[in-house]
C-alpha cells in the first residue's frame, strides 16, 4: 500500500483542488444568481444553485480525505480509506437532491412563465463562467485520476458538464433576443434532468465500490506476473484482492510449488512473493496460499490431461488449478473456476467429480468450486 508519506501527499493535493473549487464555484453562484435576479431567468438561477452544490460537494471531499487519513484502530483495522466512498455517496445525495429541486422549480415556471430579459453584461459574465467551468472541469479530472481520487474525477466531470449547461443558457437568451422564443423553463427541467442522471452514476459507482467490485483487470495481471516471475513459482491462481479505499488494497493469492519443497523453502518463498508484490504493484498480500504439485514426468501429469479434458468440456469453466495426486490416499485434489453465467455451478462442479470418478474409479476426486473473481 502507499507509504503514509505518498497519502499525506495525496491528500494534500486533494485539499488544494477542492479548496480551488469551493472559491471558483462560490464566486460563479454569486455572479449567477445576480445574473439570474436581474434577467428573471430560471435557468441561470438553477445554474447557480448548481455551482453551491458544487462547492458544497467540494467541502465534503476534504472532509472524507481528512477522515481517511486517520489510522487504523481496534474497531477499523483495515483503517478508514473507504471514507471516501462514503463521502462519494454523500455528495452523490446531495447532487440527486439538487436536481430534484431544480426540476420542481422549473414545472413551476413552465407553468407560470414570466418574461426574461437580458443584457449583454449579462451574457459576458455568463460566458465567462464557461470557460473558468472548462478550466475547472480538466483540472479537477487530471488531479483526481493521478492521485485515484473519485470525488476529484466526478467533479471535473460535473464541472465539464456545467460549462455545457451554461452554453445552452447562452443559447436560450439568443433564441429569445432574436426569435422571441422563451426556453428557459424548458431549459431548466434539462438541467435538473442532467444534474440527476449525474447524481445517479455517481450514486451507483460509490456504492459499488463499498459492495465490492471485480478486481481491476491490470492489476490482476500485473500482480499474477509478478508472483509468476519469482523463481520457485509455477504459476499464480486464486488471486483476492480488496479495496480499503484508494491506494489501500490487500489480498491473497495461490501460488503452485514443487511438492519437494521443504517447509523453510515454502516459508522463504513466501515471503519473497509479498515483498515483490508490494514493492512491483503497491499491494500487501496479507496471505500466500500453496498449491503442491507432481513431478515432472509422472503418472500424475498423463492424468492430469485427461482431467483438464473432462473439465474443459463444460461451458462455463474458466480455470482449472491446483491439480495434485496423492497416491498414498488415492486422493486428486484441484480447484475449478466456474463462471457465474452458470445458473447451478454446483451442479456443473458435481457433474464434473462425478465424470472424473467415473473416468479414474481407484480415486477419489476433492474438487473445490472457485468463485470467478479476478481475471
Amino acid at each position: 500500500m502507499a507509504s503514509q508519506t505518498a497519502q499525506l501527499d495525496r491528500n494534500r493535493q486533494i485539499v488544494r483542488t477542492s479548496s480551488l473549487g469551493i472559491a471558483a464555484n462560490v464566486l460563479l453562484a454569486t455572479l449567477k444568481a445576480a445574473v439570474g435576479a436581474l434577467t428573471g431567468s430560471i435557468a441561470i438561477v438553477l445554474d447557480a444553485v448548481n455551482n453551491l452544490s458544487d462547492a458544497l460537494s467540494s467541502i465534503i471531499t476534504i472532509v472524507g480525505a481528512r477522515l481517511a487519513l486517520r489510522p487504523a484502530d481496534h474497531h477499523h483495522p483495515y483503517g478508514h480509506g473507504r471514507m471516501e466512498y462514503l463521502t462519494a455517496i454523500v455528495i452523490a445525495s446531495i447532487i440527486l437532491a439538487a436536481g430534484v429541486t431544480s426540476l420542481r422549480e422549473s414545472i413551476v415556471a413552465m407553468l407560470h412563465p414570466t418574461a426574461p430579459s437580458y443584457d449583454p453584461v449579462s451574457l459576458a459574465i455568463i460566458m465567462v463562467t464557461v470557460g473558468v467551468k472548462l478550466a475547472l472541469g480538466h483540472h479537477f479530472a487530471a488531479v483526481g485520476r493521478r492521485v485515484a481520487s473519485e470525488s476529484l474525477v466526478a467533479s471535473g466531470i460535473d464541472a465539464t458538464m456545467d460549462a455545457a449547461i451554461s452554453s445552452a443558457t447562452v443559447l436560450a437568451a439568443i433564441l429569445y433576443l432574436t426569435l422571441g422564443i422563451g426556453t428557459e423553463a424548458w431549459l431548466g427541467a434539462v438541467i435538473s434532468l442532467i444534474i440527476i442522471r449525474s447524481g445517479m452514476e455517481m450514486l451507483r459507482e460509490s456504492l459499488s465500490k463499498v459492495l465490492g467490485e471485480r478486481v481491476d483487470p491490470e492489476v490482476a495481471h500485473k500482480v499474477k506476473s509478478t508472483v509468476e516471475a519469482i523463481r520457485g513459482v509455477r504459476g499464480a491462481y486464486d488471486l483476492f484482492l480488496h479495496d480499503y479505499g484508494p491506494e489501500r488494497m490487500q489480498g491473497s493469492v495461490y501460488v503452485t510449488v514443487d511438492e519437494t519443497m521443504t517447509a523453510a523453502q515454502i516459508d522463504a518463498l513466501t515471503k519473497r512473493v509479498q515483498e515483490q508484490v508490494l514493492l512491483s504493484c503497491d499491494v500487501d498480500l496479507v496471505a500466500v496460499g500453496i498449491y503442491a504439485t507432481n513431478a515432472d514426468g509422472s503418472e500424475a501429469a498423463a492424468m492430469r490431461s485427461e482431467v483438464a479434458h473432462i473439465v474443459w468440456a463444460h461451458e462455463h469453466v474458466r480455470e482449472m488449478h491446483g491439480f495434485y495426486v496423492d497416491e498414498g490416499r488415492r486422493i486428486v485434489r484441484f480447484d475449478v473456476v466456474i463462471g457465474f453465467e452458470d445458473h447451478d455451478r454446483d451442479a456443473t462442479c458435481a457433474a464434473i467429480v462425478e465424470e472424473c470418478e467415473r473416468a479414474f474409479p481407484a480415486y477419489r476426486f476433492a474438487v473445490v468450486l472457485d468463485s470467478d473473481v479476478s481475471d
